[in-house]
């Protein structure tokens, strides 16, 4: 029994590729090119590469966050970049504690204060005082008013400060896909 030819990690010879073709032969490829490494009359074996499978690799390359609701990829009604959602909730904190400081000379109820500004301002308008100034606005899905109820249900989801950190593609929070809501730019 003859023995079968081994590359340099040990492993048996090149298989047929993805799309079921062989693997092209060292000598059917021409001469290969010598390594400066090898010694002479010996020559380098050629490198094998899986067959890209371009329609997949393209889809992935143009996929952008808000594809899949039919967002534009930039400009006004595209989603919101996360550093621009950050600086609002910093705005928006910042002004909780102003309030809350102004009316109770305490910060203890700082974290009150910012529930309901961002409550209610989200549910009326979308907005609040730091996305009107980032340029950002919550939106539902379906292109309606977030609402009273789901203002809530994403706010009190925001308050735990996590979830909104775990994001998927569209980086849309936990709070977001609770509330079926995005944060698109204005």
């Amino acid at each position: 029994m003859a023995k079968k030819p081994r590359n340099r990690r040990g492993a048996g010879p090149a298989r047929a590729g993805a799309a079921g073709r062989a693997a092209p032969a060292a000598a059917s490829a021409g001469p290969a090119p010598e390594s400066s490494s090898a010694s002479a009359g010996q020559t380098s074996t050629a490198q094998l590469t899986a067959p890209a499978d371009t329609a997949k690799s393209t889809a992935k390359s143009t996929a952008y966050p808000g594809q899949r609701f039919g967002l534009p990829d930039r400009g006004p009604g595209s989603v919101a970049s996360m550093p621009r959602r950050l600086l609002a909730l910093l705005i928006d904190w910042l002004l909780s504690m102003l309030i809350a400081f102004g009316l109770t000379h305490s910060q203890f109820w700082t974290i009150a204060v910012f529930a309901v500004e961002v409550w209610v301002l989200t549910a009326t308008t979308g907005f609040t005082v730091g996305k009107r100034l980032v340029g950002i606005r919550t939106v539902r899905i379906n292109g309606g008013p977030v609402g009273f109820r789901w203002a809530l249900l994403r706010t009190a989801i925001l308050l735990t400060v996590v979830p909104p950190l775990l994001t998927d593609r569209d980086l849309r929070g936990m709070h977001d896909r609770a509330s079926d809501t995005i944060v698109i730019r204005v």
